[in-house]
């Protein structure tokens, strides 16, 4: 394991060198990207397959804003995440580390925090991004998703909230957009509680039932009461399967500003609205920077909230409607940077959390993604479609428009990206793999090994395919 391990460092190594060259970055530009402090802009999608996106492939469903992203930048062609699920997933991108270091994995098939109230999450001792950054003067936020956890002890510690975690702002869900979030056909969790429930309730009635013959027939000794209190714990299930729908609802979905409740149910047809509301007046704040603002998008994970704007445009029913949805949305964003004059001094990057869920349909209709050639999708960790998600920088004037990068990369090489660009160091206090995608000058390589990366002039590995043997 350790031999791998240290494997896994040289690789990221020489592909951190690998990407630099790729870039063409000249001596000027490499100055600039240490020393500018730009503005970071983070766009993360929920459940997005890689191949429902046009620049990487699709020609059916319309994503100009995301297209025109990749024109004028850099698109990474294997950007992988760490896991296939999301809360995994967002903890490797937050810290730069494997999930399974800061605890956030499971060997069962809960891979995922199941309940806004329960007490794990991000452990507090992480160090995020957005905490480095924090401390050297950037106004840091958090719009969207969070499903890293909230509180440990009590209702009101708040140890895993966002604002534990290095950002000044939080304005979201604290859990995730789950299907039971509406009333629909397709259920993570309602369909399978309610089942348990009625089959105790049925359990209880059949016991009850029972007594009561027995007592009225004089098989049974004893007072009514057990016949009594079977009845009330049978009623007690019933009613509560009846009413489990509403209560999820009341429970998991749910809008926060920072540590108050704003939205309890969330009124989810104008969510969309308010979270870019939130965005344009987040940026405007802090337009005289730097700032550094994490977009966590509730699309498109089910149950596919689509504004009436939107139904019905795409030939992929449901789902491609949100992912169009969702492209407009990052068009929005994009516009306010316009219109504040911010676009050239702004570091944009677009990913998805992991790849498309293929697992939600429900009789002839599907409701999740497609991740093009790559087999498996959403939760199914041994394949690649679970993990090859899109990848895209941006950066006007400072990285080249148009370019593709065929180098592997990963959701962990943003945490020393982000540090370095924003003047912080990362920290040497326990082991991250992701390296910097923007500043291979800036490293070093690992001591176990003392690599020869061999890069060509032209960017070109001498040892295509094997960038650890170079």
């Amino acid at each position: 394991m350790l031999h791998l391990e240290h494997s896994c460092l040289f690789f990221r190594s020489c592909l951190a060198l690998t990407v630099g060259v790729l870039l063409d970055l000249k001596p000027s530009a490499c100055s600039s990207l240490s020393g500018s402090r730009p503005n970071i802009l983070l766009l993360m999608a929920d459940d997005l397959g890689i191949g429902d996106v046009g620049c990487y492939g699709n020609n059916t469903i319309r994503t100009p804003n995301i297209d025109r992203l990749a024109a004028d930048g850099v698109m990474l062609t294997q950007h992988i995440a760490a896991a296939s699920v999301c809360t995994p997933s967002r903890a490797a991108f937050l810290t730069g580390r494997y999930p399974l270091r800061s605890g956030m994995v499971s060997s069962n098939g809960y891979r995922v925090l199941q309940w806004t109230g329960v007490s794990g999450g991000l452990p507090p001792n992480e160090t995020t991004f957005a905490k480095i950054l924090k401390d050297k003067g950037y106004a840091t936020g958090l719009i969207g998703k969070w499903h890293l956890g909230l509180n440990c002890e009590s209702s009101d510690d708040y140890c895993h909230h966002p604002l534990s975690h290095g950002f000044d702002h939080f304005y979201g869900m604290p859990f995730s957009m789950m299907g039971d979030c509406e009333p629909w056909e397709m259920s993570e969790k309602r369909a399978g509680l309610e089942h348990k429930l009625n089959v105790c309730s049925h359990v209880m009635a059949l016991a009850a039932f029972t007594l009561t013959v027995g007592k009225l027939t004089r098989l049974v000794a004893g007072s009514w009461t057990l016949v009594i209190c079977s009845t009330i714990v049978a009623l007690l299930f019933f009613t509560t399967s009846c009413f489990m729908g509403a209560l999820i609802v009341h429970a998991d979905c749910f809008l926060m500003r920072n540590h108050s409740i704003t939205e309890q149910p969330m009124c989810l047809q104008r969510t969309t609205a308010l979270m870019l509301k939130e965005v344009s007046s987040f940026v405007k704040r802090n337009k005289q920077g730097p700032f550094l603002l994490f977009v966590s998008f509730l699309h498109v994970h089910t149950p596919l909230i689509t504004t009436e704007n939107f139904r019905g445009r795409s030939p992929h029913g449901l789902y491609g409607d949100n992912t169009e949805e969702m492209d407009w949305m990052v068009g929005q964003i994009l516009d306010t940077l316009d219109t504040e004059g911010l676009t050239n001094s702004t570091l944009v990057y677009f990913t998805s959390d992991h790849g498309g869920s293929l697992e939600a349909q429900f009789g002839n209709n599907q409701y999740g993604g497609w991740n093009g050639i790559y087999k498996g999708g959403k939760g199914m960790g041994g394949w690649e479609g679970g993990i090859r998600v899109p990848g895209i920088l941006r950066w006007p004037g400072v990285l080249p428009a148009g370019r593709l990068i065929h180098e592997p990369t990963s959701l962990m090489d943003v945490f020393p990206t982000v540090v370095q660009l924003g003047g912080g160091q990362v920290p040497h206090d326990r082991i991250r793999l992701g390296g910097p995608l923007l500043q291979p000058s800036k490293l070093d390589p690992p001591r176990s090994f003392s690599p020869r990366c061999c890069v060509q002039a032209d960017g070109a590995l001498t040892a295509p395919g094997l960038p650890w043997a170079c």
